[in-house]
């Protein structure tokens, strides 16, 4: 399966230099942005000095403050009808709107469709909106392994809304949980077992459980869901913001409840900077992203190194052949690389 992603697509030797990356970040050009992207997402050694510079600055560069929410939700709950319902009305109101789609990648092909522009065509006629489809790869979280440095960069573009919707919902979907700031469950009435069908974990990170598609017939069991929730919610612990999560029905095919959706959501934002979790929980995630690069680029630097490549392609083929336990085998490259 091939990525139909242009902007992935493009010859890597039309990326532009670091300071034609700041000049058109610095203008808000969306191309450029997308350009910038591309270069962080690129595993290529070449590229990583331009990286790693491009990324210090995005993250020191002047910028009014940002939201970043996570959006997830079950297959069908009509996740990019609602963003592009919400940006829309975002921009309305002077924002910014960056979305930061992350499909799922095929394990056999390692391709991904990448079909959110297509999704959200009114959102992304808009100027002041930015939508950038990523394919998840092997990252675990619903997530790619590049997420934070897109959202950096996309905050340095000057937008100050940025939208994070991931793949799905399931047991290791968490990782968005730690680096947004609103955590938005998306669900659907009438789907199976409500309480069931989800993992209690992603139910319990959700700042705001919100069921869609309560218009005509499903209003009814739209409503019941929402006593439903209301009810599980009622029973798990206080959550570290200190806001009880809130539940709410709305349909984004007759906008019924949007306005309710922001409101809550900035209800919320009032609240945690007001007792001050929004900027502790900034720094509980910078650390954490610090660690993150840490590992990526010990990482990175391990098995791009020849002497490395050389002795693993050896114990790779012991292991094969069933020469060596892989344990064994591990534990000899470990060492390799210790005397090194």
């Amino acid at each position: 399966m091939k990525s139909i992603n242009p902007d992935i697509s493009r010859s890597k030797s039309s990326l532009p230099n670091l300071d034609g990356f700041k000049a058109g970040i610095e203008k808000g050009d969306k191309t450029m942005l997308a350009k910038a992207i591309t270069l962080v997402e690129s595993t290529r050694t070449a590229n990583f000095d331009t990286r790693r510079k491009l990324l210090e600055w995005a993250s020191q560069s002047p910028k009014k403050p940002s939201y970043r929410i996570g959006i997830t939700g079950v297959p069908g709950a009509g996740k990019s009808t609602l963003i592009e319902v919400l940006g829309l009305e975002l921009i309305e109101k002077g924002h910014k709107v960056a979305v930061l789609a992350i499909d799922p990648s095929s394990q056999k092909t390692h391709g991904s469709i990448l079909g959110d522009k297509t999704r959200m065509v009114e959102l992304g006629k808009e100027q002041r909106a930015f939508i950038r489809p990523s394919a998840a790869g092997k990252t675990l979280g619903g997530v790619t392994a590049k997420t934070r440095e897109a959202v950096v960069l996309c905050e340095a573009a000057g937008f100050d809304i940025i939208l994070i919707e991931t793949v799905g919902v399931g047991q290791s979907e968490i990782s968005v949980k730690q680096m947004v700031d609103f955590f938005l469950l998306v669900l659907v009435a009438g789907a199976g077992d409500e309480l069931q069908g989800i993992k209690r974990g992603i139910v319990e990170m959700a700042d705001l459980i919100l069921i869609n598609k309560a218009d005509g017939e499903n209003i009814k069991s739209a409503n019941a869901s929402k006593v439903e929730y209301n009810r599980a919610i009622g029973l798990f612990p206080t959550p570290p913001s200190g806001v009880k999560p809130r539940v709410a029905t709305c349909s984004a095919l007759t906008l019924q409840g949007i306005d309710n959706v922001w409101k809550f959501i900035f209800d919320y934002f009032q609240k945690v900077q007001n007792n001050n979790f929004f900027d502790v929980n900034r720094k509980n995630q910078a650390v954490d992203w610090m660690k993150e690069s840490l590992n990526n680029q010990l990482l990175e630097a391990f098995y791009h190194n020849q002497k490395i490549k050389a002795e693993l392609n050896k114990l790779l083929e012991s292991v094969r052949k069933g020469h060596l336990h892989p344990i064994a085998a591990a534990n000899k490259l470990i060492d390799h690389f210790k005397v090194m």
